[in-house]
């Protein structure tokens, strides 16, 4: 069996009207020379798009095919419970506001033709220009007549609730809740491996073809939880480890933040070596990865919006951050079933 290392992949671009140029010029993106470009999708398994391993022996495969050829390398002790992996890594360029939308849970997903997970997602703001917004669920007491008459009249915007990230504040947005991110943001996501969007309004713009985008105003109001109310900035959590502090803990992933601190001198934190896989992304600073292979201490470099994928049998790794350095570290927690 092939010896376990971090997985890089040749991540996949998207020219969605909204996009700039800083996946480039900020996270040394290798994107067209023309052209604005929206997302970065770092590591995906979905029936849409599969990410497609760069690196070492299994160079040139899918991750669909790993998950098919070697389950336990990759899933370890989750492996019953995935079949593949529910988890999608991107980043983002928002030089315009996106258009305001909603994502259906996994039951609603699974009633789709053709059926899909459901999409919960994080964001972390890499950076924020001054006055920068986004939107983050519905104003307290909004409910469906209220949202409906502001469909019919043009001003959604009254009915969300606005935050002002700043670098560094990571947004918890569960499906159900309405949501929009604004001009001036560059994000890291996490989100669960589904491509499903129910838009609700697209600031009255057209699309690259001249038309206006598809509107999907029937099946958002179906999925809209509108019990869920405003969204606050998530409130870091420590944990034993220190350097680590966890950002989203929910049914379908867990998000931590690892970072040196600024104080004194920081040990390698350590990632992995639990027997689930982790993926890896960098939004600010190098960090170095050290592992143990047949006696030997391995090492993988991390740069500035790098990415990489830590199968299962990965035993622990020792990450080592400079000072300016963010890694930003995401698994599947236990659970009966995740993924399709």
């Amino acid at each position: 069996m092939t010896s376990p290392y971090p997985l890089r992949t040749a991540p996949l671009f998207r020219d969605y009207i909204w996009g700039g140029r800083n996946l480039e010029t900020v996270l040394g993106k290798a994107i067209p020379s023309e052209g604005v470009w929206a997302e970065s999708w770092e590591i995906i398994d979905h029936p849409e798009h599969q990410s497609l391993v760069t690196n070492g022996p299994l160079a040139g495969k899918s991750l669909s095919q790993i998950a098919t050829e070697l389950p336990a390398w990759l899933f370890g002790t989750q492996q019953s419970q995935l079949r593949s992996l529910p988890l999608l890594l991107k980043y983002l360029d928002c030089q315009r506001v996106l258009s305001v939308q909603v994502h259906p849970d996994d039951e609603y997903a699974q009633r789709m033709s053709p059926p899909d997970l459901g999409k919960t997602e994080a964001w972390y703001i890499v950076a924020a220009e001054p006055g920068a917004k986004l939107y983050a669920g519905l104003r307290a007491g909004i409910g469906r007549d209220q949202l409906q008459q502001a469909l019919a009249n043009g001003n959604v915007e009254d009915c969300l609730h606005v935050l002002e990230p700043r670098q560094g504040d990571c947004v918890f947005i569960p499906a159900g809740t309405v949501h929009a991110l604004g001009a001036g943001l560059l994000v890291a996501e996490i989100q669960q491996a589904s491509n499903t969007t129910f838009r609700l309004f697209d600031w009255n713009r057209l699309g690259h073809d001249g038309q206006p985008r598809a509107l999907h105003i029937e099946a958002a109001l179906e999925v809209i939880d509108f019990d869920s109310g405003p969204r606050a900035a998530q409130l870091p959590r420590p944990t034993d480890q220190p350097g680590r502090e966890t950002l989203v803990h929910c049914a379908q992933f867990v998000l931590d933040r690892l970072s040196p601190k600024a104080t004194s001198e920081q040990p390698a934190i350590q990632i992995g070596g639990d027997q689930r896989l982790h993926l890896l992304t960098a939004p600010y600073g190098n960090v170095q990865l050290n592992w143990s292979d047949a006696g030997q201490t391995v090492t993988e470099p991390l740069s500035v919006g790098q990415s990489v994928l830590l199968p299962a049998a990965m035993p622990t790794v020792s990450a080592q951050l400079d000072r300016q350095a963010v890694l930003l570290d995401m698994y599947v927690p236990d659970c009966e079933a995740v993924g399709s």
